[in-house]
């Protein structure tokens, strides 16, 4: 995949209020809901987009926006999971889906704005992301955006040389004509495609195919929730994927995970069968893990900030200086025991731009590159002292040994390293040339490191 993954579809922001029912309203027989907390995740094609950025090195939403309360909210939502947003502007309010709950007990949803058609024209960015994608996802809310005659030629454009996933809508267009695949679920095939009648896989093989011919597209594969997914192509036999089963969970955005991890399996090479093959098993996971409420941040935290950082601004940070046009600057590594080498390093890396992040491995993660006695210092300590330095501008910890995801959502521009790397394989430039970022090497100070200080304080005592 060389170049982003691109989704052009309709926003949502969704948002839950959860509360406690005691007693009925004096002025009508309804419930009186006693608000105890609330909570904020992206909806329609900005879940598509937060969900394809776990996964992706970088990911640009195009959509619309509102100049609004709900629009700033998705927008720092997104920013907080490393997603680039292009937006066309919105007439009246960006969507929203207001949800009102008493514990697992749904009362009522009241939604707001997103009048169909209400869409501007999409600026110069938004054509030339869809030029340069390496794979392109439209998912469709029915709202405007997949009906933009500038979109829908860029996308057209595109069909031919990078996979295409197109997941409609009832309400909005059919798919451009050449796209990849094309994921509607059973029910609209059925109200596509209602002959011939039948339930079994024959009859909706037929109805795929026929839906397949009238679209133009390569490929239909048809979603069908806990059975899992049918894959029809001109003149091949159909390819019926099965789901595992799933005990619980939630179904709440399951179409999106799975078109989105099907765009990317496409872009990585994969045959069509085995991508959907993929696909279904992501979105039985995803279900399984509590669907798209699994993503809610609570209201007041939705920066992303991450559990264990002082602030969690690296995300945002690094989004802004990339908005204005600076340069971005990140290292990494467990700093246990910050000592005057890793001072030397982190002033060297900061002289290389305008911001510096560190990227610091958590508690977990440096007992695994460590051993069990390490670290000395616990994380919230080590990026409290890392934030003090005049040279740092954010700190973001990660749990995995090296931090390529953290990367993918960070995209610096510069990713520092110490001398002694020189000459080896880094696992982080892999994920780099996914946006065009370079790795620098700073000196590195002979004869300082956390290791000989731990031996020389154990000796001495």
């Amino acid at each position: 995949m060389t170049g982003p993954l691109v989704v052009v579809g309709d926003a949502l922001l969704d948002r839950d209020v959860q509360g406690r029912v005691d007693r009925l309203s004096p002025d009508a027989p309804v419930p009186v809901l006693d608000e105890t907390e609330g909570f904020v995740r992206p909806g329609g094609a900005a879940l598509a987009a937060a969900l394809a950025a776990a996964d992706a090195p970088a990911v640009t939403l195009i959509t619309a926006l509102a100049r609004d309360t709900a629009a700033n909210e998705l927008r720092a939502l997104l920013a907080g999971r490393g997603v680039e947003v292009i937006a066309l502007e919105l007439a009246g309010r960006t969507p929203e889906k207001v949800r009102f709950r008493t514990g697992r007990r749904p009362l009522m949803r009241l939604d707001r704005g997103g009048e169909p058609g209400a869409v501007g024209a999409p600026p110069a960015a938004a054509r030339a992301a869809i030029d340069w994608a390496g794979a392109v996802l439209v998912s469709d809310y029915g709202r405007g955006v997949a009906d933009s005659p500038p979109l829908r030629e860029a996308i057209g454009g595109v069909v031919d040389r990078v996979p295409t996933v197109w997941d409609p809508h009832p309400r909005g267009p059919a798919p451009v004509a050449g796209v990849s695949v094309a994921t509607p679920n059973e029910a609209e095939v059925e109200r596509l495609e209602p002959e011939p009648e039948g339930a079994d896989v024959a009859a909706a093989s037929a109805r795929a195919l026929a839906l397949r011919e009238r679209w133009g597209a390569e490929a239909v594969c048809m979603t069908r929730g806990p059975r899992g997914a049918l894959l029809t192509w001109a003149g091949r036999e159909a390819f019926e994927a099965a789901a595992p089963a799933v005990s619980g969970g939630d179904a709440c955005g399951a179409g999106d995970r799975f078109a989105s991890w099907l765009a990317l399996r496409l872009a990585h090479g994969d045959k069509a069968e085995d991508a959907v093959l993929s696909a279904v098993a992501c979105a039985s996971s995803f279900v399984k893990d509590g669907g798209a409420g699994a993503l809610a941040s609570a209201v007041g935290t939705a920066s992303g900030a991450r559990e264990g950082v002082p602030g969690g601004e690296g995300v945002s940070v690094s989004r802004a200086v990339r908005q204005a046009g600076g340069t971005v600057v990140a290292t990494g590594g467990c700093f246990d025991l910050l000592h005057a080498g890793h001072v030397h390093t982190l002033e060297a890396a900061r002289e290389l731009g305008d911001v510096l992040i560190v990227c610091l491995n958590s508690d977990a993660s440096v007992r695994r590159l460590k051993g069990p006695g390490r670290p000395i210092v616990p994380e919230r300590d080590r990026a409290a002292v890392l934030s003090a330095l005049a040279c740092v501008d954010a700190v973001e910890v990660f749990p995995e040994e090296t931090p390529e995801r953290l990367l993918g959502e960070l995209r610096p521009h510069v990713w520092v390293k110490g001398g002694d790397y020189r000459g080896e394989v880094l696992p982080e430039e892999r994920v780099l040339g996914g946006w065009g970022g370079r790795t620098e090497f700073v000196p590195y100070v002979e004869g300082l490191s956390t290791t000989r200080l731990i031996e020389e304080a154990a000796y001495r005592g």
